[in-house]
């Protein structure tokens, strides 16, 4: 089926019945006005039983009349709405059917409700082409006189004037298409026009009956205090579930790093579920975690032949030896597109599925209905004055971190006796049942339950989240030692000691994924961390590419072996790739070092903070 898309940046006015349109030709940009046809035009509007799509500033449309007659769904964007048009079709049994291409772009969101007529707007409209000093439409103004009625329980017949305006061509998004909207607004208003307070004629026309719909469960409001730890972890997985929602459509439309961007927000409503185990939990929690880490796995597969085919394109343009023969070229530049496409289609077919609408409404449950752990409030007692020795002990027990030489022939082993049983303590801690863990058990100190989680101080709310940073931190350093220790063991292979710097970069995401939670939810200033952890990642990000795009030369040189073909080049861009993972762990150890520097600050920063609210409770007593 054919459809077309577009920009649409258009502005629109409430207007009297005896408002007489003004000259149009006084708009900016505009020189004449090259023709005025009259439209009958009489649109249904499709939405679920909960108006999800309304809800969401998303409109679907069937209309009939005009030069664009069929189906229309508007979305909301960044710099105006994108309108996406397919054409009528027939009924089947007597009714039409939503397109296929227009329903992908809102599965997310409809998912298995049913869409069903929720208003009628017929509209007898007065079309006017502006066009420019050269003739090309700039504009076209549109005089509406409407008559809509509302489909849903309790909904009435209503009838206004409107009067739309909306850039043309390539005005849209010019500096022309700024000034003409401006002048355009001036003039109408001048001429008794008031700029209307309904973004859509589909919100006019359901009016007061749009609030006897139900809410859809992602508009249903937790019942959790404000200020509790619960209501931070349920705004940052709600930020991570919107994105999930927002990349959808944009991964079945396949543009341009919607993949990458899609797992990315996968990746982060699961690392942040991990990480705040404990404030939140229960067999859910654990349900959404494992379908999560599937949907990531589908993701990756695509992003990785996507991450690759770039790789491989770039490493053609910068090969100047002269040792790739033909056919070695040809599987690089074409291989890995198509095992994209194909990936891409899986992730298609997963996004189609029953399994990953499911665990879309198990998202939303838990988001509405969080399965809060409760945990008795604490109080925070005063800590003592720093005397002389006190003054003298480090301020964080975040040592080593830092010492870390990359290259192959040299690397620091920082294993003393001191850091080993530091380790093996870690590695326990690891296996055992943590304290937090402990706690949430029901005998000790509270459940995991969806019932409302009672309000906590501030300095409670601190307390409790930087537990949870502190847990992703020290997941951090000790794979940090095993990452530099491991680095010059030849013992291993180059992937088992490659797999440890992957291990890093997964706990520098999570880190930074828990330090911008907690930011948001306390006033800890975690930007410092946030972005050291990001740089850190991103570091890693290239080796690790570096690292799956030589695994993919490996598997071509094989093909092309049994094939009879010449793999020379294959290990030629095999070495060239090896190098540019290895420049990329250049600054690993400033970056490791930047991580403890801004942890031991935003440790200091708690103690003073703590410091300060005991000091301020005793003076109370």
């Amino acid at each position: 089926m054919s459809t077309r898309s577009f920009l649409e940046v258009e502005a629109k006015f409430a207007v009297a019945d005896s408002a007489i349109v003004p000259d149009l030709t006084r708009l900016a940009g505009v020189d004449g006005v090259v023709s005025a046809t009259t439209h009958h035009l009489s649109a249904i509007y499709y939405d679920t039983e909960d108006l999800r799509l309304t809800r969401s500033k998303i409109t679907l449309r069937r209309r009939e009349g005009g030069h664009d007659a069929g189906w229309h769904i508007k979305l909301p964007g960044s710099a105006g709405r994108v309108e996406i048009q397919a054409p009528m079709g027939e009924p089947v049994d007597g009714f039409y059917q939503v397109p296929e291409d227009l329903l992908s772009e809102v599965r997310a969101l409809v998912r298995g409700k049913p869409l069903a007529p929720i208003a009628q707007v017929d509209n007898a409209r007065v079309e006017s082409t502006l066009a420019g000093a050269n003739g090309s439409p700039v504009a076209e103004f549109c005089d509406d006189h409407v008559t809509a009625w509302s489909l849903l329980p309790g909904g009435t017949q209503s009838s206004w004037r409107e009067w739309e305006i909306e850039l043309a061509g390539e005005t849209t998004g010019t500096e022309l298409g700024t000034d003409l909207m401006t002048s355009a607004t001036a003039l109408l208003l001048s001429a008794g026009a008031r700029v209307s307070s309904s973004p859509s004629k589909l919100v006019m026309a359901l009016g007061d009956s749009a609030n006897n719909a139900p809410l859809p469960p992602f508009q249903v409001e937790p019942d959790i205090a404000g200020d509790s730890p619960a209501a931070a972890v349920i705004a940052a997985l709600t930020l991570n579930r919107d994105k999930l929602l927002k990349y959808d459509p944009i991964v079945r439309r396949d543009e341009w790093d919607s993949i990458h961007q899609m797992r990315v927000a996968t990746r982060e409503l699961r690392s942040h579920i991990e990480t705040f185990n404990g404030i939140l939990g229960g067999q859910e929690l654990e349900y959404i975690e494992s379908e999560l880490k599937l949907l990531a796995k589908m993701l990756g597969h695509a992003r990785d032949a996507e991450v690759v085919e770039e790789r491989f394109l770039s490493l053609l343009d910068s090969e100047d030896s002269g040792v790739l023969d033909e056919d070695t070229k040809e599987h690089l530049r074409h291989d890995m597109g198509a095992e994209y496409r194909r990936a891409h289609r899986r992730v298609i077919a997963t996004l189609n599925s029953e399994r990953y609408l499911d665990l879309l409404d198990a998202i939303d449950h838990l988001l509405a209905h969080p399965p809060v752990v409760t945990i008795a409030p604490t109080a925070i007692e005063p800590e003592p004055e720093a005397g002389p020795e006190s003054q003298s002990e480090p301020e964080s027990d975040s040592a080593d971190v830092a010492s870390t030489d990359t290259s192959e022939a040299t690397v620091e082993d920082e294993a003393t006796p001191a850091s080993d049983v530091e380790e093996t303590a870690e590695e326990t801690e690891e296996q055992a049942p943590s304290e937090q863990t402990a706690a949430t058990e029901p005998e000790k100190a509270g459940e995991a339950e969806p019932a409302h989680a009672s309000s906590q101080s501030p300095a409670q709310v601190e307390e409790l989240l930087s537990e949870h940073l502190d847990e992703a931190y020290k997941k951090l350093r000790k794979r940090h030692r095993k990452a530099v220790k491991n680095w010059s063991n030849r013992e291993l292979s180059l992937h088992e000691r490659e797999d440890f710097f992957h291990d890093m970069r997964k706990s520098a995401k999570k880190l930074r994924y828990a330090a911008e939670a907690v930011g948001a939810a306390t006033e800890l200033k975690t930007k410092r961390l946030y972005n050291s952890c990001k740089a850190m990642q991103s570091s890693l990000g290239d080796f690790q590419d570096s690292v799956t795009s030589r695994d993919r030369l490996l598997q071509l040189a094989d093909h092309a072996h049994r094939r009879g073909e010449d793999t020379f080049g294959y290990g030629v861009l095999y070495q060239r790739e090896r190098m540019i993972g290895l420049r990329a762990l250049d600054d690993y150890a400033k970056e490791a070092e930047a991580i403890e520097a801004a942890y031991a600050r935003l440790l200091k920063s708690l103690k003073n903070s703590r410091k300060g609210k005991g000091k301020k409770k005793s003076k109370k007593k």
